[in-house]
């Protein structure tokens, strides 16, 4: 680990003394480095400029990422051949720009700064695009939020429309995975940035014996948490808001639709970490941004990976040729050729596009959530045993009478492993995407309820809700549920998931402890998928507690896991009678 943290630090320390700007014109693009905007604050941020060679005046792309310009150059070139002005700047506190970094917090600020900057560069004609995914569709959505005159359009990728309830928390729960391998991740540039002057050879000097020589004049903390508070403060921030306060309202972009004045191409995928987020910017902007034009030229994508891979074979499912023609940037070419150049191209007439997974085709549609698509209720039922793939849970339209409940024992200390799924940032480690779930659905804390095999095709496309009903011996406790495709060959493939924190149920913003024993309803959002349940294949349902390390264990105790440690068992019994009619509400695609 120390050989690549000094490796990281010297290929940064070389690109300091990269800084001063300088051009370049290779194959008719003509290329300025480390081109300088001083924000509203004199904060210096850097950017590559790329364009037609010439005087021409050309639309502006503009990306702001956090991730380092100085990356891949095929696009850039590609659009500036294009006929388009790229703009790629490091926003504040990373890589090549200055100041201090701090997740959302000078987004708006910086990014309409940046905006009016482009519009005004001697070969930009005044109408300046947005485009990239993730954060880098943060950095559009809350540029456009703060509606800079020039902004023409954005493209945002796979990104979220609340930095709590979408982007750290889901369901009250505590997105652990992304938030530790992402932080992890930025927290590297920004101790390039901490060692950078703390290299005095002077300082050591004296030191005797000369092995004891410190390379780097900088005291580093025994204690690898206020290392982190160091390097990383806004973790420790994000764990202590909890509820949904002031913190993140000041840069919610849900409450901020109407701010929004320009169309958008809004890019999702059914495994994507930000999935729910990205489907409820599309609505929220088709029925509130801040003009007809905006609202009527809102355009949605949905493909497959996300940030759980690209291409054909995603996970351990090979989607076939049709998942292959997906090409992120062509699309955004496309949709500028539209927007800013005038082409009559797909863009023109095509609304909502998606891939339906399963007959693994793409399919335009008129609107999202599809209007034609039927609310349908998969009742759960057993004989009171659906502990793992073996017990006797099933599914069925028949709703259930009287029927014995099904009980597990919710242990924090032995949580349920995440196997799959929309993750992010390290799948070296945690691989993402579909995924056989056999392992996970062989534990007793697993209850699965299962369809028998289908007689016919069934296409599930739009949000899918698990309606459940349950007591816990808690005064707090999670419960899940994963949608699943299993196949005649018993490959159970993961579909979509959510979670619920108990003491979140009813306001993400006031915590309700639950009564231990008392039967509570709780309405599981499952997220989005479009996939068609093949004839002979089965609709089935896990539920349990724990998701982990996607999301953090519940204590089963009221305290967070932000602060405390101890942790209880808690006895779960769901509950499916016609008193407590738990059931998967599907939305069902009539043929």
């Amino acid at each position: 680990m120390f050989r690549k943290f000094a490796f990281s630090i010297l290929i940064v320390i070389a690109a300091v003394c990269a800084n001063a700007a300088w051009s370049q014109s290779v194959a008719d693009v003509v290329v300025e480095r480390n081109v300088v905007m001083k924000t509203r604050d004199g904060v210096s941020l850097r950017a590559d400029i790329y364009h037609p060679a010439g005087n021409g005046k050309y639309p502006v792309l503009l990306e702001r990422t956090p991730y380092n310009k100085a990356g891949a150059e095929d696009f850039e070139r590609s659009a500036a051949l294009r006929g388009y002005l790229v703009v790629v700047q490091d926003v504040r506190g990373r890589y090549a720009s200055e100041g201090d970094w701090y997740p959302f917090k000078y987004e708006m600020n910086d990014g309409y700064d940046a905006v009016e900057w482009a519009a005004a560069l001697p070969n930009s004609n005044g109408k300046v695009g947005m485009w990239g995914g993730s954060y880098v569709g943060a950095t559009q959505m809350l540029a456009a939020i703060s509606h800079p005159p020039h902004l023409a359009g954005i493209c945002p990728v796979v990104t979220a429309s609340n930095y709590h309830e979408n982007w750290t928390y889901q369901g009250g729960a505590f997105e652990q995975w992304f938030d530790e391998s992402w932080t992890s991740g930025l927290a590297q540039d920004t101790a390039n940035r901490a060692l950078r002057g703390q290299t005095n050879a002077m300082i050591g000097s004296s030191v005797l014996p000369l092995k004891n020589y410190p390379v780097f004049n900088l005291a580093v903390p025994h204690d690898p948490a206020e290392l982190t508070k160091q390097l990383a403060p806004y973790f420790e921030d994000w764990a202590d808001h909890t509820e949904y306060d002031s913190y993140w309202k000041q840069w919610a972009i849900d409450e901020n639709y109407a701010s929004i004045q320009v169309p958008a191409l809004t890019i999702a995928a059914w495994y994507d970490i930000f999935q729910g987020g990205s489907l409820l910017n599309f609505q929220g902007l088709k029925a509130h941004a801040g003009n007809e034009n905006a609202r009527s030229q809102q355009r949605l994508l949905v493909t497959i990976g996300g940030h759980a891979g690209g291409g054909r074979m995603i996970g351990s499912v090979d989607f076939g040729p049709a998942a292959a023609e997906y090409d992120e940037h062509a699309l955004t070419l496309t949709w500028y050729d539209y927007l800013l150049q005038g082409k009559q191209n797909e863009f023109a007439t095509q609304k909502v596009k998606i891939f339906v997974m399963g007959v693994n085709q793409w399919r335009q549609e008129d609107s999202w959530p599809l209007e034609r698509a039927k609310e349908t209720r998969y009742f759960l039922h057993s004989e009171g045993k659906a502990n793992s793939v073996t017990g006797n849970g099933s599914l069925s339209t028949a709703a259930a009478k009287q029927e014995q409940a099904d009980s597990y024992v919710y242990d924090p200390a032995a949580p349920v492993p995440t196997v799959g799924g929309p993750l992010c940032c390290d799948p070296e480690h945690l691989p993402a995407g579909p995924r056989d779930q056999k392992t996970v659905e062989a534990r007793p804390d697993v209850l699965v309820y299962s369809t028998p095999p289908l007689d016919h095709d069934v296409e599930v496309t739009g949000p899918v809700t698990l309606d459940l009903f349950a007591t816990s011996s808690a005064v707090d406790t999670d419960f899940t549920g994963k949608l699943v495709d299993v196949g005649p060959d018993g490959f159970a493939r993961n579909l979509t998931e959510g979670i619920l924190r108990a003491r979140y149920r009813d306001s993400r913003t006031e915590v309700k402890p639950i009564e231990p024993g008392k039967a509570v309803e709780y309405k599981i959002d499952l997220w989005s998928t479009s996939n068609v349940f093949l004839k002979g294949h089965s609709i089935r349902l896990e539920v349990s507690s724990s998701n982990f390390p996607r999301f953090d264990r519940n204590l089963n105790t009221g305290k967070s896991a932000a602060t405390d440690s101890a942790i209880v068992k808690a006895t779960q019994t769901i509950l499916h009678d016609a008193d407590h009619p738990s059931a998967l509400i599907l939305p069902v695609v009539p043929k």
